[in-house]
């Protein structure tokens, strides 16, 4: 598999992968702060994450992350179809995004946001608008964290 030739032109950057989908469950499965009881931990894969009230249709979707403090589901009954954080007590404590060709710069924080009318990217969202403490990226191609 690794000889074939990758088409870099592809429309859809990221193209999922068998690790996209193991990954994220074994963080899911793994992550147990201690402080916190699993009925106030939420924990989603590739879920739109809304950050921003003045353009409420500019999302993120990490391929892992989690919030502590908040239950797992919305209004204690209704599972989530994505996570606004205006709407929400709590922003999310950590967001782990595995490269993928095509999404690799933006994910490491080298594309810039140059236009306000146009979404900044993850890094600039994660850090700057977030405050998320904490934000992982992966390569399973090098092992890399």
């Amino acid at each position: 598999m690794y000889d074939l030739p990758y088409d870099k032109t592809l429309e859809e950057p990221g193209l999922p992968d068998t690790f996209h989908d193991i990954q994220p469950q074994l963080l899911s499965e793994t992550f147990c702060p201690a402080n916190y009881s699993p009925d106030q931990v939420f924990v989603a894969s590739d879920l739109n994450l809304y950050y921003d009230l003045a353009h409420d249709h500019w999302y993120k979707r990490p391929d892992w992350f989690a919030v502590v403090g908040v239950p797992p589901l919305y209004d204690q009954h209704d599972l989530r179809f994505s996570y606004v954080v205006w709407d929400e007590p709590v922003k999310p404590l950590i967001v782990v995004e595995l490269l993928s060709f095509g999404t690799e710069d933006e994910d490491l924080g080298k594309t810039l946001h140059t236009n306000d009318a146009e979404p900044p990217g993850k890094w600039e969202v994660y850090e700057r608008i977030l405050n998320i403490p904490y934000y992982a990226v992966f390569s399973h191609y090098t092992n890399e964290l």
